[in-house]
């Protein structure tokens, strides 16, 4: 019956499908944070969305965060953006990447202004902006018009058993419906990643995913680090993982049984082929959210083992777990509990039909957990150091 009931959202001047009607104020740089959270504040209603970086990059480090915030701001859950920068020149290439999609959006820039001048400026625009969004109505749409990603976080023995293979019922069910999902976590695929290499759609997909694999596990190597304790995690061995190659079975447990049929770089949106898409990512969890939001998905689906409470200010993050005593003392995080699957109260059908009422009714406007606890983790990606 969830797959059968209307589904609603916004439809963006270019077309898109976003399920949230977010105004938001970008900085640019870690120095317009400051800026940008007072217009927030001055205008309520609209979302400020900091961080760390943007200043001295350069090369491929400077392309992923300009892609990064571009992609950000053209994500369909955004109705239009308010950019501050320091300077005019890269704030205004921000500005032009995210105009292609046909929304509002304006940039200020703080140089020969300063923040009082540009917070008063940036703020009557996002005000007018604020006005205009809040009359955007919900349409009819299908799911093949919302892009859905996934991730999993603090996983135990019950990701791989219960909450993963759940997700999987519904990333195999919207494909069927013609929609897109991105997977990604490159490092978590470790001692799995010839499954995935299996399915990819043909020769060029393949080789263009390994390649990305390879890469990773080559830059892990040269750092002369031991992996071990940051993968597996402290909470992924406290919740009984002892190896990463335990993990990436949970982890690609979760992909479905679907064709890859493409592998994205980081934050790069999907061609106009439905499916399945790799995309090159780190394992951690508000990065990878971050990108995948970046690359236009609406929707994230996160099955967690222990516990992991990530949010996303602009993608609406599914949390879901087939650990009772997760479900129970983290119940305000929870947006699914399929402990039953363990229990074998109900099957992996029965355990799919949930989810997918969960993702329903996420689609047509009901909170996730994250978004009703403020978890807002807006995480730029840092390939190397500034110059």
């Amino acid at each position: 019956m969830a797959q059968q009931r209307q589904l609603t959202g916004f439809r963006r001047e270019n077309g898109a499908v976003g399920i949230r009607n977010h105004t938001i104020v970008l900085p640019l740089d870690d120095l317009s944070n400051a800026a940008a959270e007072a217009v927030a504040r001055v205008v309520p209603g609209t979302l400020a969305l900091p961080h760390a970086y943007g200043r001295l990059q350069f090369g491929a480090d400077l392309d992923l965060t300009f892609r990064t915030l571009i992609g950000t701001g053209c994500n369909p859950n955004v109705a239009s953006v308010v950019v501050i920068g320091i300077e005019p020149n890269w704030t205004g290439r921000v500005v032009d990447g995210i105009a292609k999609t046909g929304k509002p959006v304006e940039g200020f820039s703080i140089e020969r202004n300063g923040d009082l001048r540009t917070v008063e400026r940036a703020a009557r625009v996002a005000a007018a902006f604020l006005r205009d969004d809040s009359e955007k109505q919900r349409e009819p749409v299908g799911r093949h018009e919302i892009m859905m990603s996934i991730k999993c976080g603090e996983s135990d023995t019950t990701s791989g058993l219960g909450s993963c293979p759940t997700t999987a019922e519904a990333v195999d069910r919207w494909i069927d419906a013609g929609g897109t999902v991105l997977f990604g976590e490159t490092t978590e695929l470790t001692g799995g990643e010839d499954l995935i290499a299996a399915r990819c759609a043909n020769d060029e997909v393949r080789k263009r995913f390994q390649g990305m694999y390879d890469d990773y596990l080559a830059m892990v190597e040269r750092s002369g680090a031991d992996l071990f304790g940051s993968q597996p995690t402290q909470g992924n061995i406290r919740g009984g993982l002892s190896t990463i190659e335990e993990k990436a079975m949970g982890n690609i447990a979760k992909t479905g049984t679907k064709p890859v049929v493409g592998a994205l770089e980081p934050a790069q949106a999907p061609g106009p082929e439905p499916g399945l898409y790799f995309m090159d990512t780190s394992s951690a969890a508000a990065e990878c959210v971050t990108l995948m939001a970046a690359a236009g998905a609406v929707i994230h689906l996160f099955p967690t083992g222990q516990g992991n409470i990530v949010g996303h200010p602009v993608e609406p993050v599914v949390k879901l777990t087939a650990n009772p005593l997760t479900a129970e003392t983290m119940s305000e995080h929870i947006d699914l509990d399929c402990s039953g699957l363990l229990r074998r109260e109900c099957d992996l059908t029965e355990a799919g039909d949930q989810l997918m009422e969960v993702i329903d009714r996420t689609v047509r406007g009901r909170l996730t957990g994250a978004e009703v606890m403020g978890h807002r983790e807006f995480s730029l990606t840092k390939l190397y150091p500034s110059a």
